[in-house]
């Protein structure tokens, strides 16, 4: 079998490929994958020059066991530049072998983008790529209903697999004069041959292990550039969409038989609405905070006595209540039990005492990642509260403060990086400034920021609270801000 990857970052290498890795050694299987590059930029020649093959380290707690391991991985065969060689793309499209296509392009990966023309080689957005792919493959099988794909986009975003199908039927509807006759059967044979699947993935991988690199490479036979590293515990779950079962699934994809942590479903939407609330809304909060705060990696951030009891505030007092029905019940204690066990392995996640995670390596990207998974919690808080989160809303202030540029009182720069647009509303908005000014501006920014939500200034109490503790973050500095949201006898 032959997975076709979109994206060539460290998540994908160090989780889709050690899953394919462990999946071949488990079950003798040959399963490989063909990565190709969803966009311009860096090259593939460092992949290439090892021969696909790297090695994934890793580090931590598992059960309650350190363990340290380093795997060399062989399953990947080929690495296509589609801005280099758009044919070799297509010609993926031709593999008898191709049964599965997965994806990471970051959160802002999967949207239409109108500017994409069918005839583009290739065209710039992921969903415009996949629908090419998608239609070569329809004419090379002449549209055999046998021969579609298993899709599983592994975007952070609530409903991938359903928002990446949208997208690929708006392609087809915007290029149906260049796909002529073939429109309508194309658009038929992709929604009964080809299962789009919602998903969610697992796992902090810190890439480049700079301060373990010199110990973890003596132990190799030779030097690897690509070296990634990740922490042990892994988990991918697969909801079969409305075309497909469980059954059928679990039959076509390997690593759901091979005793791995991987869970196939009917609905992902809770293991998503937990995962993406207590383990990304957290780290979204808590990177811009504890990097203002003078600290660099999330264990000492966990583990620093001010910045760690805000952490745990953060995750049981704001972000874990959202998560509960309204009304206490024997149900909702059970549920709030599981949650309370799942928020502690995240903060033991959090503290692996064997993975410096870069605080600056969360902080990509910061306002996209904040509006998909705290600005929902946010709401669900003010819902049951009547009033914003402080510790949610803190870490707002501490974005719009990162993004101010500058440096701290240590000298560290701040260099944020996100879309030019939001960098250069933030950069307009702190012209005067003004605290109140950039809350209010950034709350607003509905088409640049916020999609698909109203403004937020409309939220009774969130303009005020966001101007008050980014004025609190300039005027009296990080560590005192926390503090002073600290319950007394804790700060």
């Amino acid at each position: 079998m032959l997975i076709i990857q979109f994206g060539e970052g460290n998540f994908l290498r160090a989780f889709v490929e050690w899953i394919v890795q462990q999946t071949n050694v488990r079950l003798h299987a040959d399963i490989s994958v063909a990565i190709v590059k969803p966009r311009p930029g860096t090259s593939l020649d460092s992949l290439r020059a090892q021969g696909c093959r790297y090695h994934v380290n890793l580090r931590g707690l598992l059960d309650g066991q350190t363990t340290d391991t380093t795997e060399e991985i062989t399953c990947v065969s080929a690495a296509v530049n589609p801005y280099e060689d758009h044919a070799a793309f297509l010609a993926l499209a031709e593999r008898h072998d191709a049964r599965v296509i997965v994806s990471n392009t970051t959160e802002a990966g999967i949207a239409f983008d109108a500017s994409c023309r069918f005839g583009d080689t290739p065209p710039s957005s992921f969903p415009a790529k996949l629908t090419q792919l998608l239609y070569h493959r329809f004419r090379a099988c002449r549209g055999d209903v046998a021969k579609g794909f298993i899709i599983m986009p592994c975007e952070l975003i609530s409903g991938n697999g359903r928002q990446l199908e949208q997208c690929v039927h708006q392609y087809i509807d915007l290029w149906s004069t260049d796909l002529a006759a073939d429109a309508a059967p194309f658009e038929a044979w992709v929604r009964q041959a080809c299962f789009f699947c919602t998903t969610l993935v697992d796992r902090i991988v810190t890439g480049y292990p700079k301060s373990d690199a010199d110990a973890i490479q003596a132990r190799l036979p030779e030097h690897d550039a690509l070296l990634v590293q990740a922490e042990p515990y892994h988990l991918w779950v697969v909801e079969v969409p409305e075309n497909l079962t469980v059954a059928e699934l679990q039959a076509e994809f390997p690593p759901a038989r091979a005793g791995l942590n991987v869970v196939v479903t009917t609905d992902e939407a809770p293991y998503h609405l937990r995962k993406v609330t207590l383990l990304n809304g957290a780290h979204t909060v808590l990177a811009p905070v504890a990097l203002l705060a003078g600290l660099d990696i999330v264990r000492d951030a966990c583990r620093h006595d001010i910045v760690g009891a805000f952490a745990h505030h953060l995750l049981y007092d704001e972000l874990l209540p959202t998560l509960l029905p309204a009304t206490s019940t024997a149900d909702a204690a059970a549920q709030r039990h599981e949650l309370c066990l799942y928020a502690a392995a995240v903060l033991e996640r959090f503290c692996n005492p064997f993975i410096d995670h870069q605080l600056t390596s969360i902080m990509l990207n910061s306002f996209p990642k904040f509006a998909a998974r705290d600005l929902p919690a946010l709401k669900r808080y003010v819902a049951r509260e009547g009033q914003p989160p402080r510790a949610i809303v803190l870490g707002l202030a501490a974005t719009c403060v990162y993004y101010r540029g500058g440096c701290r009182p240590d000298g560290t720069l701040l260099r944020p990086d996100d879309d030019p647009r939001i960098t250069q509303l933030l950069h307009e908005l702190w012209t005067d400034a003004s605290p109140r000014r950039v809350a209010r501006g950034v709350l607003a920014a509905t088409d640049i920021i916020w999609h698909g939500h109203t403004d937020l200034n409309a939220i009774p109490g969130l303009t005020d609270m966001l101007a008050r503790s980014i004025e609190s973050i300039l005027r009296h500095g990080m560590m005192a801000t926390v503090s002073q949201l600290l319950p007394p006898n804790v700060s």
